[in-house]
């Protein structure tokens, strides 16, 4: 009994059928947000992070990281931006391999070291140098940007969609009130009599 009344006093004579699909659609937009905004954020911030843990620690497992020395004075890099961002130059240095033997690369070094200064470079298994292996927190940041992404196009999505079916609504509550108002205009007017 309860209900029929609440929905008489909802569904009053100006109430159009647009209307309730109207008032529909933002309740089930509202539980969507609610619910598929933190499982779609929550989600892919667990997937981002695994996949930034699995290749930070192949990168662990490829590289390591020698102790070497300054052999020549570091050149300027070619691009000054990079330069300034990253604060290093590229320089000649030596370093003893566990086998016992010295070996010299052009590696990447602080901007303001000397001949003879120590430096650490990292080095893939091929004897190669490498940037160092990504750490816990740009795996972290990775998992969570992703995450936050993902979370706010899921966002994005729903609400545009929700635009979308409130412009249709509009349009249909327009049409309808316009052929209803044809209907009974000229009985107010009395243009039609």
């Amino acid at each position: 009994m309860r209900t029929r009344v609440l929905s008489r006093r909802r569904r009053g004579p100006l109430c159009r059928r647009s209307d309730v699909v109207e008032a529909w659609t933002a309740v089930a937009v509202s539980v969507l947000l609610c619910l598929t905004v933190p499982l779609a954020g929550l989600l892919t911030t667990r997937w981002a992070y695994e996949d930034a843990r699995t290749a930070a620690d192949e990168q662990r497992a490829d590289r390591h990281r020698v102790h070497a020395e300054v052999l020549e004075r570091p050149s300027k890099t070619h691009s000054p931006a990079e330069s300034e961002r990253r604060h290093a130059s590229r320089a000649t240095v030596r370093w003893t391999d566990p086998d016992g033997g010295t070996r010299t690369a052009l590696a990447r070094v602080p901007a303001h070291v000397r001949p003879g200064d120590p430096v650490h470079v990292w080095l893939d298994s091929r004897g190669r140098e490498v940037l160092p292996p990504v750490d816990d927190a740009s795996v972290w940041q990775y998992g969570v940007g992703m995450g936050t992404l993902a979370a706010g196009s899921t966002a994005t999505v729903l609400l545009l969609a929700h635009r979308a079916v409130r412009r249709a609504a509009l349009r249909r509550r327009l049409e309808e009130w316009e052929r209803d108002w044809a209907r009974t205009g000229p009985l107010w007017t009395h243009r039609g009599v």
